[in-house]
């Protein structure tokens, strides 16, 4: 890759060149005069990733908070719900940190004096420094649980029916071997004939890992494998959802029937006798449930690939042909993170086991069930037994938490009652919201429904390094540092080395690393001791790297650096690394399901599941059904909201992270968040390539620009999350093109209550007049207290 925003080469008078670490991989910045002037790749990553032309324009840019601030009307009035709390011209006050820390403590101290530790909630989804010390959400946690404890979250937005489901399905073992222990592409290249991936394999996701990723595998791990005689088949409505050199073969399915399709596919084995009867036989329980729903048995309706035709718009025939060559030869099945993210989303991820289990191939090599192949970049790129680097969190002494993707619910209905995987629970009465590391208002569905969440609790603290929307809606907003302004060692599950990171450049005006800034607070709270141990950062992360280092020694014999020479080198490479090609999940299982029996109740594979069914959920009963959700083209909904809308993961960016940046900005249209259309869907709206437009539902409204493209079926259109949430405007609930004015925060069924916000329904018009100014990058201008 060349260098990006005209980076010097190492070397230039007065350019310095640091290593550093991200989420998006492992990089250089090139710094002069105290500012990040450009970005180079890492010379050891085959592929990295463009995301670090975000870098330059992200750390100098205006919205970084500069001084700890509060909003006036907090300040004025004190605690207490506020409706105003997030409008667009909220004012703030900005104070020194010794008046900061004294307000946050004080207030910790009333809301667990009045109401327990239940009322605080904290709210760290974990997505900001990639660093392992640094790392907001562990920070955020043990100050929290240092100070009286939390009402936590449970779960992610990305895989939250993966995470609730499949313990049920293949034991807590299995699955955390479906997400981390996936076999690499190397034993995809090695034994797979066929991979067939519902939700493609989107490049752009791969350039993603939780924690790093020192080296980039994905992407040269899917053109050796296609090289090498690997057959793809992707079902999606995006055809470029793979890489042109894997020469998939595209499956337009109608988004949302997944499950539809799998069922048909199943329906062939059957009926052709194609299944691996001995393998259900000894390794599952609950193929006979299945089998009879697939044939019409239990509700007289036989799910054929003719029943199918008409659900996801695929040719019978096309389905047929593809169940019998999944049948012919070692075909992996790939259910994306994507597909699970929409109502019922567990059923296609039931069903795709299902669908793996009767060809019989779980357990052997490049064969079987995966889901992640494309939704990150650390999935097939191999494991990390021996652990990482952790900053402890300590024990949390309150016992409540919700789904995460119930935070506006948790808000809006304190004390009501609701279902989460086979438990009654009921949400707390929160007062005080605590976030760090992550933004709500890109995660979150429905935002004007969040809104009005925010403006409940009592006082909302955000630690930030910018003005997001979430820093927007906060009463305490404390500056922090970004990773370029610390010291840290970064690595990700799975990764090839744990990389030191270099402080590139100063604090941001009074920007502070969030330690020290949970340090201060704890001190006026009399635990300071409590929460430091009596360590510094440097002495932290110290302590992290040698404690770390001794397990590694006790695990696999590897003599590695002291902490110092690991610094000087610049990283270690990780022992213990898993990467054999004939490695696979569930391996053990399958030579002797005796010896090695799963965690479930009945030591198998359960595609028919006891427990489940006890729960009475009629939107997931206890083997994979077909039930059409509303957010589907077909559906009574879609007759008012004839396109379905795609709000998948962005290209340009990290979520939300860096919007600002030039690689970010280089794909809006105008400044505004792109969204393609079909040259049908375009044409039949008189809608041209580059035509600014209103998007929009029942639930709220945005401004997008169109980008006309043939790489998408008709009737589908996408955008993109983490467009910053902009609700200047009194024409649009977000000028600036953020989807998640438009989706649902209902969950995927009462089993996970996972976030369905990858499919809504909509209508696209043409907008007309003068269109209001993007202000979701103009901060809050300081004020002084009333008088």
């Amino acid at each position: 890759m060349s260098r990006t925003n005209d980076a010097p080469p190492h070397g230039e008078a007065g350019t310095e060149a640091y290593p550093t670490s991200s989420h998006w991989g492992t990089y250089e910045v090139l710094v002069r005069d105290g500012q990040v002037v450009g970005t180079r790749p890492d010379p050891g990553d085959p592929d990295p990733s463009p995301l670090i032309g975000n870098a330059p324009g992200a750390q100098h840019h205006p919205t970084r908070v500069a001084r700890p601030a509060v909003r006036r009307r907090w300040l004025e009035n004190g605690p207490g719900p506020d409706p105003e709390r997030g409008a667009p011209d909220d004012a703030y006050v900005e104070v020194d940190w010794d008046t900061a820390a004294e307000l946050v403590a004080g207030e910790l101290k009333r809301v667990h004096r009045e109401h327990g530790g239940e009322a605080v909630f904290g709210g760290s989804y974990g997505w900001g420094s990639a660093g392992r010390f640094h790392h907001s959400q562990s920070q955020l946690h043990r100050f929290l649980n240092t100070t009286g404890g939390y009402t936590r979250s449970r779960a992610t937005y990305s895989h939250a029916a993966v995470e609730v489901l499949f313990p049920h399905l293949v034991g807590a073992e299995g699955a955390h071997a479906l997400l981390e222990r996936a076999p690499t592409w190397e034993a995809i290249a090695e034994h797979t004939d066929l991979m067939v991936s519902f939700g493609g394999l989107r490049l752009s996701n791969t350039w993603i890992a939780s924690g790093g990723r020192a080296a980039h595998t994905a992407a040269p791990g899917m053109r050796e494998a296609a090289a090498r005689g690997l057959r793809t088949v992707s079902v999606s409505p995006l055809k470029d959802d793979t890489i042109e050199e894997m020469d998939a073969e595209w499956l337009p399915a109608a988004p949302g029937t997944d499950t539809a399709v799998m069922l048909a596919l199943l329906h062939v084995l059957i009926e052709e006798d194609l299944a691996d009867r001995a393998f259900l036989d000894r390794f599952t329980v609950g193929a006979d449930v299945v089998r009879r729903y697939v044939t019409g048995e239990t509700d007289g309706v036989a799910k054929t690939p003719e029943w199918a035709e008409p659900v996801c718009e695929l040719p019978a025939d096309a389905l047929r042909s593809l169940a019998r060559r999944m049948a012919a030869g070692r075909t992996l099945v790939n259910v994306g993170w994507s597909v699970q993210r929409t109502q019922y989303g567990e059923q296609p991820l039931w069903a795709g086991l299902a669908l793996a289990a009767f060809l019989g191939q779980i357990g052997l090599p490049g064969g079987g069930f995966a889901t992640g192949y494309g939704s990150m970049g650390r999935y097939g790129g191999g494991a990390t037994p021996g652990g990482l680097p952790r900053f402890p969190k300590g024990a949390n002494p309150v016992d409540r938490l919700i789904p995460v993707a119930h935070t506006s619910e948790m808000l809006l209905r304190p004390g009501e009652e609701f279902d989460f995987d086979g438990e009654r629970l009921t949400y707390p009465d929160i007062r005080l919201v605590a976030w760090s590391g992550g933004n709500p208002f890109h995660h979150h569905q429905d935002l004007s429904r969040l809104t009005r969440a925010f403006g409940r609790p009592d006082t909302v603290l955000v630690v930030e390094t910018h003005w997001t929307a979430t820093a927007r809606h906060a009463d305490i907003v404390l500056p922090s540092t970004t990773a370029l302004e610390r010291e840290d060692m970064a690595a990700s599950q799975g990764d090839l080395r744990l990389n030191a990171m270099r402080r590139a450049v100063a604090p941001y005006g009074q920007a502070r690393d969030e330690f020290e800034i949970y340090r201060a607070v704890t001190a006026r709270m009399g635990l300071e001791k409590e929460f430091t141990e009596g360590r510094t950062a440097e002495e932290w992360m110290r302590h992290m790297y040698e404690g770390w280092r001794e397990r590694q020694h006790d695990l696999f014999g590897a003599d590695l650096p002291s902490y110092d020479a690991f610094r000087r080198a610049g990283g270690v490479d990780l022992p213990g690394r898993v990467d054999d090609a004939a490695m696979a999940a569930f391996a053990g299982f399958r030579e002797d399901p005796v010896a090695h029996p799963l965690q479930t109740p009945s030591g198998r594979i359960e595609l028919f599941s006891a427990t489940i069914a006890g729960f009475g959920y009629p939107d997931c009963p206890g083997y994979p059904i077909w039930l059409p959700g509303e957010e589907r083209l077909g559906s009574a909904r879609s007759r008012r909201w004839p396109l379905l809308l795609l709000a998948n993961q962005p290209k340009g960016r990290l979520h939300s992270q860096q919007d600002m940046g030039a690689y970010s900005a280089s794909l809006k249209v105008d400044g505004r968040a792109p969204v393609r259309m079909h040259p049908d869907d375009a044409a039949a709206r008189g809608l041209a390539d580059g035509d600014l437009v209103r998007v929009h539902n029942d639930r709220g409204g945005l401004l997008a620009g169109v980008r006309v493209s043939g790489d998408l079926r008709p009737g589908v259109a996408q955008l993109s999350t983490g467009a910053w949430y902009d609700p200047s405007s009194t024409e649009v609930t977000c000028a600036h093109g953020n989807p998640n004015v438009l989706t649902d925060v209902a969950g995927t069924s009462r089993l996970a209550q996972g976030s369905t916000g990858q499919h809504v329904l909509v209508e696209i018009e043409a907008y007309r007049g003068d269109p209001p100014p993007v202000r979701a990058f103009t901060p809050p201008v300081p004020v002084p207290p009333s008088s």
